[in-house]
């Protein structure tokens, strides 16, 4: 969900669709998370997204360990 809500942003008036309003509400609240903390690279370019996804394969990852000890 997250790499289409990016790509939609390349896109004229994409995220104004119903496709980019769904996934709009749904990627937002995660991403401002990180946007509190990572400002928009000259005011343009927001890494925020690349943070989000690397965090979001951490937790998975930290969840995939927790199950196979247990297992």
């Amino acid at each position: 969900m997250l790499i289409a809500y990016v790509l939609l942003s390349w896109l004229p008036s994409a995220r104004d669709s119903f496709v980019g309003e769904i996934l709009g509400k749904l990627c937002e609240p995660y991403l401002s998370i990180f946007r509190r903390f990572i400002p928009p690279i000259g005011g343009m370019i927001d890494i925020s997204p690349i943070v989000a996804l690397i965090a979001l394969r951490f937790v998975g990852e930290g969840i995939r360990a927790v199950v196979n000890f247990f297992i």
